[in-house]
């Protein structure tokens, strides 16, 4: 990550700057909520892919550091949101908000980022079609959410299903970033479309990724407990293909559809999955998508920003958290 960004270094200074002014408030709790929010990281991608994207117009800072700033402030809210809705205690190796201030606080910290961003793509009144993708944007990535809990246990989901959440809950956010930047240049369709479809496979790819390293990454790196989507009865991409294909479906779908789960179960259900080659096939779906999302390089000017773009691609394939 730290190569890959290394040619925008001191933009996304920047944009941290920029996220540590949004935190400091009148309010002692909310300042401190979300700065402990903001020095819990994150891979800070959707700033990264504004300032990447506008690389192919005329780059000015000034023209897309509030959009940079913003995109973080939704990922950020939504990630909040989400760990109430999950009562997940843990996130980059470190408590959660909702683990530390409780459900309250972190819905209203959740909305409150999510309003400073409104206030950030005000800035863009001249340019309405940012303001146009995302609220689309936040509109589907709620869709995506709903759909996810409301079938949740639901061992019926098919492939259209799956693709149809993440789409919303991840892809279409990575795709505006992509795409947003190089708007905000006055980059013409021919330039902001293709980055839009890069943004869409690389975030399709991104999130298979995530569910599938929830089944077998390392704890320490992934920073949360492995098998938090079992847990909370959430089918992902390799459990559709586990559930296709293990010997001992019976058992999976029994300890799958448990909503209780012991941590033996958990374990259980985990190398089920992980011996019946669901594993690799969720890979190679991740893998088709980066090439998409390679393909669609073609159509940029061949700038040094291009190559980094294709090796971002590469990483999102191949990263351990």
């Amino acid at each position: 990550m730290l190569e890959l960004f290394h040619d925008i270094r001191d933009e996304l200074k920047a944009v941290e700057n920029g996220l540590r002014e949004v935190v400091q408030t009148n309010s002692q709790l909310l300042t401190e909520t979300s700065t402990h929010l903001l020095n819990a990281g994150g891979k800070r991608l959707r700033p990264a892919l504004v300032l990447f994207s506008a690389k192919f117009q005329k780059f000015e800072l000034a023209k897309v550091l509030p959009l940079a700033v913003a995109l973080e402030l939704i990922h950020m809210a939504s990630l909040v949101h989400d760990d109430v809705v999950d009562a997940s205690l843990t996130r980059r190796g470190k408590p959660t908000v909702k683990a530390i201030w409780g459900n309250g606080i972190s819905t209203h910290i959740g909305s409150y980022l999510f309003a400073k961003s409104l206030m950030l793509i005000a800035e863009y009144k001249d340019i309405p079609l940012i303001s146009e993708v995302l609220s689309d944007t936040s509109v589907k990535m709620c869709e995506g959410e709903i759909q996810q809990i409301s079938f949740s246990f639901d061992i019926h989901q098919s492939l259209k299903n799956y693709f149809y959440r993440i789409k919303r809950k991840t892809a279409l956010l990575i795709a505006a970033s992509a795409q947003l930047g190089a708007v905000a240049c006055g980059a013409p369709r021919q330039i902001h479309l293709p980055l839009r479809r890069y943004g869409y496979n690389i975030g399709m790819a991104f999130q298979i990724t995530d569910d599938i390293l929830d089944m077998v990454a390392e704890q320490s790196k992934l920073g949360k407990p492995i098998g938090g989507d079992l847990r909370q009865g959430i089918i992902t991409l390799p459990l559709i293909y586990a559930l296709a294909c293990c010997e001992k479906r019976d058992r999976l779908v029994e300890l799958v559809c448990k909503v209780d789960k012991s941590e033996d179960e958990v374990k259980e259900a985990l190398d089920l999955v992980r011996n019946c080659g669901a594993i690799d096939r969720s890979f190679e779906i991740a893998r088709k998508f980066i090439l998409k999302a390679k393909a669609e390089l073609k159509a940029l000017p061949d700038i040094p920003t291009r190559v980094t773009l294709s090796m971002a691609a590469d990483f999102v394939g191949i990263r351990k958290f």
